[in-house]
């Protein structure tokens, strides 16, 4: 038992769905999961392990930002045994391409975050999906008829920054959304050996202003759902 989850010992699937919102949990187990069965609540962070096309799937809960995902996945990773983590998240498109409700894949996650700085002595680590996981998202989704984007995505500290137009050199290197927690998943996935990949829904657009809203952020991005829950049971 965890100190942030504290499920107890089996309760917890080996592949598990991380969305931000723990309402997006909620959602995803009581309209995905078969016989789906709350595990935790502490903090209101909640957590929930079903039956996905036979096999089971969990998903947890991770609030936003690299300290709050950092926390529940090294409990995944060291105290349960989780052996793939996919995170289904929300990102702001910095790419003219992309339109709202777009996927993204994202095969590497940048950062302005100083965590990795410090974890590396200063040294510059690259953050990298599983290519496993990469693979399999890009063909369910290309079965469904989807062809998501796949590329660099920026993993930033502050959703408010002081300089608006930070995005802009980010988005001249081919970057192509702003999230807050893909390159800590990533970087904690490699030290424990374990499987990771962000799979995001462009909820706004920071070219064109544009954004979806709360309710659509909560329970609408089901392609995202579906992607993942069948890259989790491959």
């Amino acid at each position: 038992m965890s100190t942030h989850i504290a499920a107890k010992p089996g309760e917890i699937a080996q592949a598990v769905l991380l969305p931000g919102d723990p309402l997006r949990a909620k959602f995803i187990a009581e309209n995905y999961l078969e016989n789906a069965k709350q595990y935790t609540d502490v903090r209101n962070i909640l957590g929930y392990t079903g039956i996905y096309k036979g096999k089971q799937v969990s998903v947890q809960g991770t609030g936003m930002g690299i300290p709050s995902i950092s926390i529940y996945i090294h409990e995944l990773f060291r105290d349960y045994g989780v052996q793939r983590a996919i995170r289904i998240g929300t990102a702001g498109a910095i790419q003219e391409s992309l339109k709202i409700k777009d996927l993204v894949l994202a095969m590497s996650a940048s950062t302005d975050s100083g965590v990795n700085l410090r974890r590396f002595g200063g040294r510059s680590y690259a953050p990298t999906a599983s290519w496993h996981l990469l693979k399999t998202a890009w063909d369910a989704a290309s079965a469904k008829g989807w062809e998501p984007a796949v590329g660099n995505v920026v993993c930033s500290d502050l959703f408010y920054s002081d300089e608006p137009d930070e995005w802009k050199i980010w988005a001249k290197y081919g970057a192509l959304a702003v999230e807050m927690e893909s390159a800590e998943l990533y970087t904690v996935a490699a030290k424990f050996g374990r499987e990771a990949l962000a799979l995001l829904t462009i909820s706004d657009h920071i070219i064109t202003g544009e954004q979806t809203t709360s309710g659509e952020r909560q329970t609408a991005f089901t392609r995202m759902m579906e992607i993942a829950l069948e890259t989790a049971v491959s």
